[in-house]
């Protein structure tokens, strides 16, 4: 069995100021972001150029912030946030969701296209390949928070989580997750997005693929607390997780994306140049 290394959440500590290793986590995704659109602006065929990008960014992190916390209350913590509204601004206590923040992100890209008047789908695609590092790096701020760990295994990957209340072997599941999501994904997206595509192309690749790899590691990932007991804890056909409930969304989408091609006005169109 291997060991947690139990790092301390707090990664700087300065008198009353405490930052965390989760803040320090998602300012790495932000600054990713900016790096990998910086350079994407430079193709030819980009829709969004350099003098753009921060403001792309800007409105990217608040798309993943609210997002982020409102789809966490709906999705993960409806009851308790009807029961107390003011959960939705604690938010030292935890909680955050992919979907929700991914619907945040979808709903600032259609601001920002609006803004800057451009096709809706091709800056969906530009956003798709920044996506996979801030996956990365926030499932490492999962595992360092020794939150969202895997369910019981024997095997000899099996790591023992000092806050785990029953004190067993798990699977190490944030790490898998920051693998496939992000690493793997990152490549895959940043592959496909290498030359020009049909509008939507891309965004399709980083649906399917997040979507499977999520779907995956839900089989190994421990079910919220919140659902210990619960009939929703396996939802769909009596053994799908919510987690791979709002997958399922994601990959038909991504499916019907790479197979149209199409932007939102129904017309296809030639690769850009």
């Amino acid at each position: 069995m291997i060991m947690h290394p139990d790092i301390d959440p707090v990664a700087i500590s300065l008198g009353p100021l405490q930052i965390h290793w989760y803040s320090l986590m998602y300012l790495m995704a932000f600054a990713c972001a900016w790096f990998i659109a910086m350079r994407a602006s430079q193709r030819t065929w980009s829709p969004v150029k350099k003098t753009q990008v921060e403001d792309l960014i800007v409105y990217g992190a608040w798309g993943v912030l609210l997002g982020g916390r409102l789809g966490y209350m709906f999705f993960y913590s409806f009851d308790k946030w009807v029961a107390d509204p003011s959960m939705l601004f604690r938010l030292w206590e935890g909680g955050m969701s992919f979907h929700g923040g991914l619907l945040g992100v979808i709903l600032a890209i259609y601001m920002y296209a609006r803004k800057h008047r451009l096709p809706f789908l091709a800056v969906g695609d530009f956003v798709a390949p920044l996506v996979p590092t801030g996956l990365f790096f926030g499932r490492l701020g999962n595992f360092i928070g020794q939150e969202l760990y895997g369910r019981a295994t024997e095997g000899p990957w099996a790591m023992l989580f000092p806050s785990d209340p029953l004190q067993m072997g798990r699977h190490p599941s944030q790490l898998y997750e920051a693998l496939l999501e992000g690493l793997v994904l990152f490549f895959i997206v940043h592959f496909y997005a290498r030359k020009p595509r049909l509008f939507g192309e891309v965004s399709g690749v980083f649906l399917i693929g997040y979507g499977a790899f999520r779907f995956m590691v839900e089989f190994v990932r421990q079910p919220d607390a919140q659902f210990a007991g619960q009939s929703a804890l396996f939802e769909a056909f009596n053994w799908m997780t919510r987690g791979q409930t709002l997958c399922v969304p994601m990959i038909l989408l991504g499916l019907w994306l790479l197979r149209k091609s199409l932007p939102l006005v129904g017309k296809k169109l030639k690769s850009p140049a």
